[in-house]
């Protein structure tokens, strides 16, 4: 039986979202994405709450993708993106302001999924990590184009030099909105939901006038699925994650 590592709680008008495995710094299982996007979709209506906050339990937002093994096929590769973009087409899809709480870390593709968010706050813990260039591995969830739209030029140093953002620096360079303290971190997020959808009639719409429109993230996906491809077929990917796994049995308090 498969474990469940999101909680749902609901804050009066608002869905808090909490990633909750904090043994492995809430690192993300296939099935915890299906549910993620299916919860999402769930509230994304507007017609339970008003909006919906994610969050992480404990020290860390995500680690990102729970690398247990190595995959065999460039088919369980495509199923990792697969799950991955999907959370992002139902963030993107729903009526209702979505607003990341980045409590901690957030590494690969779960930093990648607070880009599609309308709004990210951070606690002064906070911080971003984007380590797929030094491991074989191929951004994903329509960041290719969501970073460099939140960021401009920062996006090359971010993906490419693959140093760690803290959150002063992601205030700074617009990956975060604003930060609070981490006793406050969920209830200003709720806050700011709360303050964005005054009439859900006219904040879906403006949502649809400011969001990316739904091509431009199915090409970015479309790219991103075709670069993980070559990476599987030029071996790089294979033999990054055996990089990985080896740093990681080095040291075990890598992220996930």
């Amino acid at each position: 039986m498969t474990d469940n590592y999101l909680d749902v709680h609901i804050d009066a008008d608002v869905a808090v979202l909490t990633l909750n495995r904090p043994a492995k710094l809430n690192a993300l299982d296939v099935a915890t994405r299906v549910l993620l996007a299916q919860t999402i979709r769930r509230f994304g209506t507007g017609e339970l709450v008003r909006g919906i906050v994610l969050t992480g339990a404990g020290r860390a937002f995500s680690a990102g993708e729970d690398l247990q093994t190595l995959p065999a096929t460039y088919d369980e590769i495509r199923e990792a993106f697969a799950t991955f973009h999907d959370i992002t087409r139902a963030i993107l899809e729903t009526r209702i302001p979505v607003v990341a709480a980045v409590n901690g870390i957030a590494v690969g593709g779960a930093s990648e999924l607070t880009l599609c968010c309308d709004s990210r706050i951070g606690s002064s813990d906070a911080e971003y990590f984007q380590p797929e260039n030094h491991r074989g591995i191929i951004i994903s969830n329509a960041s290719s184009f969501l970073m460099g739209r939140l960021v401009g030029n920062h996006a090359m140093r971010i993906i490419l030099g693959s140093h760690r953002i803290g959150a002063n620096e992601a205030l700074r360079i617009g990956l975060l909105d604003e930060i609070v303290a981490p006793e406050t971190l969920v209830d200003r997020a709720a806050e700011v939901v709360r303050q964005w959808n005054s009439d859900p009639r006219i904040t879906a719409l403006h949502l649809g006038l400011l969001r990316p429109r739904p091509e431009d993230i199915e090409a970015a996906f479309a790219r991103e699925d075709d670069a993980a491809r070559r990476s599987w077929e030029s071996g790089a990917f294979s033999e990054g994650i055996e990089r990985f796994w080896t740093s990681k049995n080095a040291t075990p308090s890598a992220p996930a």
